[in-house]
């Protein structure tokens, strides 16, 4: 399924104040957050997810990885089985397991936004260098480098693998990766953003100079927030854990938000409050804090 119409707004709406309702949906970001470093999830954090599934506190994994890479929580997903991936450019139900995963919801990047933002980014960063996913492909140019875990399917200009007739043009393309070999991650990012304007929602999750290019309003929150709307849950209902710029929006659309002990100056600006690093179970920390409360 296809959705391209009007999204929930990522500003936090004034309303009933966070503290005075009780936690319904923990929203939480993977690599950086919930992972540690070494990408396992810990005992405690297994134990605490599924502690607040038990308290009747739904959890969605919200990340920038694309749905085949999350085989390493897709044990913990409890009973409604879903997540939100790439950015909120999906949101997919993993319960078939790694490879068999069914997107219940594809927010794309339309063919002709990608293509402007790809001519764009060229002229204001020459020697950017772009990749691009789909719902089920990977693709990249031949001067790309090797920051992923997989052989791409395919290595052409970008121009061509975006074309009308391209490679699996009969699959959404979710976004687009621009990596630049010299550039400051936040100059890059900032350049890029002024660029590109409102025909893409630019934003990073690595430590390098590599940009992630979705729709111009998918982002974790807008998406995070349908699926919330769809459930009768509020953003003050909310908790959110992040730590990197693609965090930002959910973490300032949620009730209560929670930088890691880890995270980028601008995401420690947004949220509400702040817990310990990912590889000391910050997420965890908070979800036992929170259960103990409601006891």
């Amino acid at each position: 399924m296809r959705e391209n119409g009007a999204v929930t707004s990522a500003t936090r709406q004034p309303g009933t104040p966070a503290a005075a309702l009780p936690p319904r949906l923990i929203a939480t970001d993977l690599d950086g957050t919930l992972l540690r470093d070494d990408k396992s999830v810990s005992p405690r954090t297994v134990a605490a997810l599924a502690a607040a599934e038990a308290a009747g506190i739904e959890v969605f994994f919200v990340t920038g990885r694309p749905a085949r890479w999350m085989n390493v929580v897709s044990d913990h997903v409890h009973g409604h089985g879903l997540a939100i991936c790439g950015n909120g450019a999906a949101v997919v139900d993993l319960h078939g397991g790694p490879g068999a995963h069914r997107f219940v919801k594809v927010r794309e990047l339309a063919r002709e936004n990608a293509l402007d933002a790809v001519r764009l980014l060229r002229a204001a960063a020459p020697g950017t260098v772009f990749a691009v996913e789909q719902t089920y492909g990977f693709h990249q140019e031949p001067a790309y480098p090797k920051l992923h875990r997989e052989i791409p399917d395919n290595l052409l200009p970008a121009e061509a693998l975006l074309a009308a007739d391209g490679p699996d043009a009969d699959q959404p393309v979710l976004k687009i990766l621009a990596y630049h070999p010299d550039l400051d991650p936040d100059a890059f990012l900032a350049l890029a953003r002024l660029a590109i304007g409102d025909g893409a929602n630019v934003t990073r999750s690595s430590p390098s100079a590599l940009l992630e290019l979705s729709g111009p309003s998918v982002s974790k929150a807008s998406t995070l927030g349908l699926c919330c709307a769809e459930r009768g849950i509020s953003p003050e209902e909310v908790v959110a854990f992040g730590d990197m710029p693609n965090d930002v929006e959910m973490l300032t659309w949620a009730g209560r938000s929670y930088a890691m002990g880890n995270a980028h100056p601008d995401v420690i600006a947004a949220a509400s409050g702040r817990t310990v690093a990912n590889n000391e179970d910050g997420v965890a920390v908070v979800i036992e804090r929170m259960i103990a409360e409601r006891v």
